[in-house]
C-alpha cells in the first residue's frame, strides 16, 4: 500500500514538475555545437539588414506605394520579425548553454512563430491575385486592388490562421508532459512539444494536419490556379503579356523554394524515416530562417524598380563616405 502511494505521489510530482523543458537542438554535435552560433549569426544580421532595407526603400519611395510593392513590403513585415522570435535565444543557447524554456513561453514562442510564418504563403496568395488583376484584367486592376474590394481577399485568411493556429497551440497547452522535458529542437516546435507528451494525442495530430492542409497546402493549390490562368492569358496575349509575367517569376522563384523546405520540414516529423535528429532540426530551423534571408534578396535582384531605388541608395553612401574621408 505504502509503495503504491509512494509510487502515484512520485508520478503526480513527475506530472507537475514539467512546466519548464530544454530546448536540446544540435545536441549531438557535441563541442562543435557553439560553433553554430556563426551561420546562424551571420544568416540572422543577413536577414534584418537585407528586410529592413527592403522595408525604408518602399517606404521611402513614393513610386512604389502600389498594391505590388505593398504586399513585397508586407513580406519584407514578415521576415524582418519572424527570426526575431526564435534567433536570438537560439544563439544564446549556442553560445551560453541557455536551453531552458517555460511552458508558457514555450507555448507564447510556438504561437507566434506559427502565426507569423503562416502569413508566408498568405502573402504569397495575395501577390498571386495582385498578378492576374494585373495581367488578365488590366483595365480593372486599380478598381479591384483598392483596399475596400481587396479586403474581401484578406479578412478570411487573416482570419483562418488566426483560428487554426490558436487552436492547435490551445491543445497543445492542454497536454500534460510527464515522461521528458528535453524538446530535441531550437525552438518551441508544435509536434517537437506534442511528441514529448504523455496519453493520446491524435487530436493534436488530427488539427495539425488539418491547419497543415488548410494554410501552405490550400494556399499553394490556389497559387498554383492562378499562375495557370496567368500563364494561359500570357501565351495568348503575345510579347507584352511576356513581358508582365516577368514579376511573376520571382513570386514562383519564392514559391519554390519556400514550399521545398517547408516540405521536407513538415514530412519529417510525420513520416518515418532514417533521418538523423540533426537533419530534422536543421531543415525545421532553415524552414523559418532561409527565407528570411533569401526572400528579400530575390525581390531586391529581380524587381527591376527596387533594384534600381537600392543601387541609389548604395551609390548615395559610398559618394557620401568618399566625401567624408576626403
Amino acid at each position: 500500500m505504502f509503495n503504491e502511494e509512494g509510487r502515484m505521489e512520485a508520478l503526480r510530482e513527475n506530472v507537475s514538475s514539467h512546466k519548464h523543458f530544454l530546448l536540446d537542438g544540435f545536441v549531438e554535435l557535441g563541442a562543435l555545437r557553439p560553433v553554430l552560433f556563426i551561420p546562424f549569426f551571420i544568416m540572422f544580421v543577413l536577414s534584418q539588414l537585407a528586410n529592413s532595407l527592403l522595408l525604408y526603400v518602399i517606404i521611402s519611395q513614393k513610386s512604389l506605394h502600389s498594391p505590388m510593392y505593398i504586399l513585397i513590403a508586407g513580406m519584407a513585415c514578415v521576415d524582418l520579425s519572424l527570426p526575431l522570435f526564435f534567433v536570438p535565444n537560439m544563439l544564446l543557447s549556442f553560445l551560453f548553454d541557455w536551453r531552458g524554456i517555460s511552458l508558457s513561453g514555450c507555448l507564447v514562442q510556438m504561437h507566434f512563430i506559427h502565426f507569423v510564418g503562416a502569413f508566408q504563403s498568405t502573402l504569397l496568395v495575395w501577390m498571386a491575385l495582385d498578378r492576374y488583376f494585373a495581367i488578365c484584367t488590366p483595365l480593372y486592376y486599380h478598381e479591384r486592388m483598392a483596399l475596400p474590394r481587396f479586403l474581401k481577399f484578406i479578412i478570411p485568411l487573416v482570419v483562418r490562421n488566426v483560428l487554426m493556429i490558436t487552436l492547435f497551440v490551445s491543445l497543445a497547452g492542454t497536454l500534460s508532459f510527464c515522461a521528458a522535458n528535453v524538446i530535441n529542437h531550437c525552438f518551441c516546435e508544435h509536434m517537437a512539444v506534442v511528441k514529448l507528451a504523455c496519453g493520446n494525442t491524435s487530436i493534436n495530430n488530427l488539427v495539425g494536419l488539418l491547419a497543415a492542409f488548410l494554410i501552405p497546402v490550400a494556399d499553394f493549390i490556389f497559387i498554383a490556379a492562378s499562375y495557370v490562368v496567368i500563364f494561359s492569358s500570357v501565351l495568348s496575349s503575345g510579347r507584352s503579356g511576356v513581358k508582365a509575367l516577368h514579376t511573376c517569376v520571382t513570386h514562383i522563384v519564392v514559391i519554390t523554394v519556400s514550399l521545398t523546405i517547408a516540405l521536407v520540414a513538415f514530412l519529417s516529423y510525420r513520416i518515418r524515416n532514417g533521418l538523423p535528429a540533426t537533419t530534422r532540426v536543421f531543415f525545421s530551423t532553415m524552414y523559418l530562417l532561409f527565407p528570411s534571408c533569401f526572400n528579400p534578396i530575390i525581390y531586391g535582384i529581380r524587381t527591376t524598380e527596387i533594384r534600381q531605388h537600392i543601387l541609389k541608395i548604395l551609390t548615395c553612401y559610398r559618394f557620401v563616405q568618399a566625401v567624408n574621408y576626403s
